[in-house]
C-alpha cells in the first residue's frame, strides 16, 4: 500500500497580487519618497570655516538683554542643522561663544545695513520727506533683536541727472531753456526759450539755483 501524496501547484501571481501578500520585511510597492531638502540658509554658511565667523544666519544664540549698552559682551551660540565649522584647532564643534557690541539692530551705523529705495517722495521739497523704509542687516554684522527692521529715511534716490552738466547748461545755454529742459522742466525751459531767458535775468538766477543746488530734477530726485 502506498501512501498518496497530492501536490499542489502554485498559480503565477500579479504584480499587484505580489505587493499585497507580501511581508514586512520587503520593501512596500508604494513609498513616500524622503526628504533631502537642504535650508536656504546653509548657502550662506562657508563650510569647514570658523564658528565664531559664521554669518549670524547661521547659528542660534542665547541672547543676553541684561548687557551693557555700547559694551563689549559674550553669547552662547550654536550651530544651525546641517551646519559645519571647526575651533581654532580646527576641529569639528557645534557650541561656541561670540563677541559683539550690545547693541539692537535698529542702533547700528547706517553702513551696517542695507533699506529699500522711494522713487515717490521730492528729495528736494522744503523740509525734505521722508519715506518708510526696510532695512535688513549686513550678513557679518552681529545685534540685537529684530535683524529686518522699519526705518524712516530721508528721500535720496537719484534719477541719474548730474549736477555739472545742468550748471554747465546753465552757464552756456540758459538763455535757451537748456538747463530746464534737461532737469524735465518743459513749462520753465519754453519760458526761458521764448524770453531770452527772462532777457538774462533769469538766466543769471538759474546759474545762481542751479549752482547751490536749490533747482533740481523735476522728477525730485538727486543729482548724481
Amino acid at each position: 500500500a502506498g501512501s498518496l501524496m497530492t501536490t499542489k501547484h502554485s498559480q503565477p501571481q500579479s504584480p499587484f497580487a505580489r505587493s499585497l501578500t507580501s511581508t514586512s520585511t520587503n520593501t512596500p510597492y508604494f513609498k513616500a519618497a524622503e526628504s533631502t531638502e537642504i535650508p536656504s540658509y546653509v548657502t550662506k554658511c562657508p563650510s569647514n570655516g570658523p564658528c565664531n565667523r559664521l554669518p549670524p544666519d547661521c547659528m542660534t544664540c542665547n541672547t543676553n538683554y541684561s548687557c551693557i549698552y555700547g559694551k563689549p559682551a559674550t553669547f552662547d551660540c550654536q550651530v544651525k542643522p546641517h551646519v559645519h565649522c571647526v575651533d581654532e584647532s580646527n576641529r569639528e564643534q557645534e557650541n561656541f561663544t561670540i563677541t559683539m557690541i550690545c547693541q539692537f539692530c535698529w542702533q547700528l551705523a547706517t553702513t551696517d545695513y542695507v533699506c529699500t529705495n522711494s522713487t515717490n517722495c521730492m528729495t528736494v521739497s522744503c523740509p525734505r520727506q521722508r519715506y518708510n523704509a526696510t532695512c535688513t542687516v549686513r550678513d557679518h554684522i552681529h545685534c540685537l533683536g529684530n535683524r529686518v527692521f522699519p526705518k524712516m529715511l530721508y528721500c535720496n534716490w537719484t534719477g541719474g541727472y548730474k549736477w555739472s552738466t545742468a550748471l554747465a547748461l546753465s552757464i552756456t545755454l540758459g538763455g535757451f531753456g537748456a538747463d530746464r529742459f534737461y532737469l524735465g522742466q518743459w513749462r520753465e525751459g519754453l519760458g526761458k526759450l521764448f524770453s531770452f531767458g527772462g532777457l538774462g535775468i533769469w538766466t543769471l538766477i538759474d546759474v545762481l539755483l542751479i549752482g547751490v543746488g536749490y533747482v533740481g530734477p523735476a522728477d525730485g530726485s538727486l543729482y548724481i
